[in-house]
């Protein structure tokens, strides 16, 4: 069943955050934090699931944390999250606000959301165990989305991803806490990435990131509306159709300036 980021953000946690309980210590070398992977929350309303999201990232060595238009501009100072936090305040120190999802994902080439149905025009979706071991082998740079705890993410955001995750659970109760779906996600791509043993991977490819696609879909808009392809006053479903397009082709950088290419050569000729 999808992930549930609508439950709300004041379940209990097991131990009291005034004693954080330890990771087992590994035998092995202990590694920096993975850098090339975001947890992205959009719109976050309860100040300790920022604090609860930090902590499960770090625990699973992942560092690099965004928000997307926060409930409170405070949040990442508040005390409800650093309590939560519990130990994992350099996460939140080194947190970025953005105001946009697309701001977010600038950096990142293959975006999962976590929503709770398949949107029509949408991405595919998947079970973490199943879509996350052959990503974790093309070396990306991926950000997991997690939207707000009452709404869930909007079509706009899903539309983005490359992927819906889906976290399988009981069908009577489905309902997930957003720092625990964090948690469940952090866990499966930390495992799909081989543990705590290997070494951060080379990308094999340079893949278009956001901020690439981002500048292809505003020059196909506007070379398709300059030939009357696409009428603006009824765009309908084109727009996110191309978007799906070219996240499920995976562009690299280069095949991105190919297409920008052919659009500005199909522009002058007009």
């Amino acid at each position: 069943m999808p992930i549930d980021e609508t439950a709300s953000g004041s379940a209990p946690i097991n131990a009291p955050v005034s004693a954080p309980v330890s990771a087992p210590v590994s035998a092995t070398v202990s590694e920096p934090p993975d850098t090339t992977t975001c947890f992205v929350l959009v719109e976050p309303s309860h100040a300790g699931n920022v604090g609860a999201t930090a902590r499960a990232m770090k625990v699973m060595g992942f560092s690099v944390l965004k928000l997307v238009n926060p409930r409170w501009p405070d949040v990442l100072t508040r005390d409800e999250t650093l309590a939560r936090a519990s130990g994992a305040v350099d996460v939140l120190q080194q947190a970025e606000v953005v105001a946009t999802l697309a701001e977010a994902l600038r950096t990142s080439t293959h975006a999962c959301a976590t929503a709770m149905t398949p949107r029509d025009f949408g991405p595919p979706t998947a079970a973490p165990r199943h879509h996350l071991p052959p990503l974790a082998a093309l070396g990306q740079r991926v950000a997991f989305v997690f939207g707000p705890e009452r709404t869930g993410l909007s079509n706009d955001d899903v539309y983005r991803c490359n992927v819906c995750l889906s976290i399988p659970t009981d069908p009577a109760y489905g309902s997930l806490n957003l720092a625990q779906a964090v948690q469940l996600i952090a866990y499966e791509w930390r495992q799909a990435l081989g543990g705590f043993a290997v070494q951060a991977r080379i990308p094999v490819v340079p893949l278009a990131d956001g901020a690439a696609l981002d500048g292809l879909m505003g020059h196909w808009q506007g070379v398709l509306q300059a030939s009357g392809f696409l009428d603006p006053a009824s765009p309908k479903k084109l727009l996110s159709r191309l978007r799906r397009m070219a996240l499920r082709a995976a562009l690299t950088a280069e095949e991105v300036h190919i297409l920008r290419g052919i659009a500005r050569a199909l522009s002058a000729r007009r």
